[in-house]
């Protein structure tokens, strides 16, 4: 079996965490392992955590042992999960793979030939060590194509206001004053996530309506796609 290692691009960080079940099923994710290295750095106590049980074949599963197996019993420098101190040198010497979000925490993708391991790693004592979210690499490849076109944000008659790269995030200033920060998700040309919880998926016309309707201005806080880089993906 070959494995290929390298860090996430920042697009793919995104997904190193739990998604919601819409993006998770449009990905393919099938679920994810959450270990820790123990006190003494040299355990692997794991656990778990279905998404997509009907993906979870025996293929899958024969595999993924295979590859979790290599990263900790293999040979070379690729066995970053043999130990806490193995974890942390590998790690540290490879800047370009934190995930910048105040933590030490440090993204790498690792595929085979179907499917993609996204391993968000922490060698720090008394955390969790390891998550690995587990994807069919075809779904999100496609998926991660289709989002660079961004998230459009529009008005109620369709005139495109801005659009945000997948992850962006929106201030909502409402009539009285009171002003709200969201991060946005990438669900399609036409669908896009707004925040947390089970009802915040929209078409991008019924956001747009809602926000008319309560007579709220929106704007970009985070991640405004330029407009040269908007063009290209619609080539």
């Amino acid at each position: 079996m070959e494995l290929t290692i390298r860090p996430m691009t920042k697009d793919e960080q995104l997904y190193c965490y739990t998604q919601s079940g819409q993006i998770g099923s449009q990905t393919g994710n099938i679920g994810y392992l959450r270990a820790d290295m123990d006190s003494n750095g040299l355990g692997f106590f794991s656990t778990w955590n279905d998404f997509r049980s009907d993906l979870k074949t025996q293929e899958f599963k024969d595999e993924f042992d295979a590859v979790i197996n290599e990263l900790r019993f293999g040979e070379g420098e690729k066995t970053f999960l043999k130990n806490r101190t193995a974890l942390g040198k590998y790690c540290y010497s490879r800047p370009e793979a934190l995930i910048k979000d105040g933590r030490s925490e440090f993204g790498f993708r690792v595929d085979t030939e179907k499917y993609a391991y996204l391993m968000r790693l922490n060698p720090n004592k008394g955390e969790y060590n390891l998550y690995c979210y587990c994807y069919q690499k075809s779904w999100l490849d496609r998926h991660l194509k289709e989002a660079e076109r961004g998230i459009r944000f529009i008005d109620s008659h369709y005139r495109e206001l801005f659009r945000l790269q997948d992850g962006g995030k929106i201030r909502i200033i409402w009539p009285d004053g009171e002003k709200e920060e969201k991060r946005c998700r990438y669900i399609d040309s036409t669908h896009l996530e707004v925040g947390s919880g089970p009802l915040n998926i929209y078409h991008i016309c019924e956001f747009a309506e809602r926000m008319e309707g309560g007579k709220a201005k929106i704007e970009p806080v985070e991640g405004l796609m330029p407009k040269e880089k908007q063009r290209a993906h619609e080539r």
